[in-house]
């Protein structure tokens, strides 16, 4: 009898071929009488699949939409968009775009309690009497992080030097942080180790152009 092969396609995707379940035409008609047919292999199969999943081999399928980078004077210095079925937006859009978030975030951060404070530190033998807990310097207080809607999410990441990494996903993208971590990385490798480039002003870079399309697509 010819075999029919199906593969198995849960939310992830694998380094490396996807376990295959192969499924007979007689063993076919016969599911009729149970719920599913039992094939040790590929039962053997689909549990390493899942033990691969709970141990973090797997590579977490990315649903990115856009990239934006920010200088720390509100200026769009790098923009990329990862889904041609997006609405296409032209550069002057863009432009505004940034210059207004630039303007929320700062707002956001002034809107800090400042009754915010760090733990007290642990009283010691020598130290004075403590007055208590020491309020959070301002270099520290964050802005808008996370924007989320029925449609997207937007992650913001900054930098310690005011360079903000804007993030559009869909709503449901897990590990939003690690992503947006690594193509911090991929910029300060590719973009900040550049000897011709000077910083604050676009990006031109072929390496990162390159090295972010495959991390964002997986290859």
């Amino acid at each position: 009898m010819a075999a029919r092969k199906t593969k198995l396609e849960p939310l992830f995707r694998k380094r490396g071929p996807l376990p295959e379940v192969t499924e007979s035409e007689d063993d076919i008609e016969s599911a009729g009488e149970s719920e599913f047919v039992e094939d040790p292999d590929a039962l053997q199969d689909f549990w390493s699949y899942l033990a691969d999943a709970s141990m973090g081999a797997l590579e977490i399928v990315k649903t990115v939409y856009i990239l934006l980078i920010i200088n720390k004077a509100g200026g769009l210095i790098y923009n990329r968009t990862f889904n041609p079925t997006l609405a296409q937006l032209s550069t002057n859009d863009y432009l505004v775009l940034a210059g207004t978030f630039h303007g929320v975030h700062a707002i956001t951060r002034s809107l800090t309690p400042s009754a915010i404070t760090h733990p007290a530190p642990a009283p010691s033998r020598s130290s004075k009497p403590d007055s208590g807990p020491a309020p959070i310097p301002r270099s520290e207080l964050s802005g808008l992080e996370v924007l989320e809607s029925a449609l997207f999410r937007l992650t913001c990441f900054q930098t310690v030097s005011g360079t903000k990494f804007l993030l559009f996903t869909e709503p449901q993208q897990p590990n939003v942080d690690v992503i947006v971590r690594r193509v911090y990385e991929l910029y300060a490798d590719y973009v900040m180790k550049n000897p011709f480039y000077q910083p604050e002003m676009p990006v031109r870079c072929e390496a990162f152009d390159r090295h972010l399309t495959g991390y964002i697509r997986g290859k």
